[in-house]
């Protein structure tokens, strides 16, 4: 007997809603999940396997028209490896240049976080405050004379 899982064990699994399920079956993520006879969608194992790599993919920041031809990939089954294959290394090239740019917007917040716990964080403020205040106030007073 193969296992299944209703909408709202698949839901609490993977910390989605089952608005989002329903939205993913919508938009053809999820050709592969069978109804009962009442209508109901039934998810197997094999299926749990595929949302999780559905979510990967949105959590990621993959498109949904790109999950989308993706599940339409592993629906053709082997003869579209190579399609598959092209997806997912545009995908993680797109996932590296993003995890580099968070590295480097992080190494600022670690800068100001240091900044502000330093003991003589008033001091070092307060020059900054007062540097951008003169900045401005020169900047006035050239636009002023012009």
């Amino acid at each position: 007997m193969i296992k299944t899982y209703t909408i709202k064990e698949v839901a609490e699994d993977f910390d989605l809603s089952i608005s989002t399920i329903r939205y993913y079956d919508k938009k053809g993520l999820l050709p592969f999940v069978a109804k009962n006879d009442a209508g109901y969608r039934i998810f197997t194992d094999a299926d749990l396997n595929l949302i999780k790599t559905i979510v990967c993919l949105k959590n990621t920041g993959m498109a949904i028209k790109d999950i989308r031809s993706y599940i339409e990939d592993v629906m053709q089954g082997p003869s579209s490896i190579e399609h598959r294959k092209t997806l997912l290394k545009k995908h993680k090239r797109e996932v590296l240049q993003k995890q580099q740019m968070l590295t480097e917007n992080l190494k600022e917040i670690d800068f100001k976080l240091d900044r502000y716990n330093s003991p003589k964080a008033e001091e070092i403020v307060g020059a900054e405050f007062q540097y951008l205040t003169n900045e401005k106030k020169t900047l006035n007073t050239k636009n002023t004379e012009d």
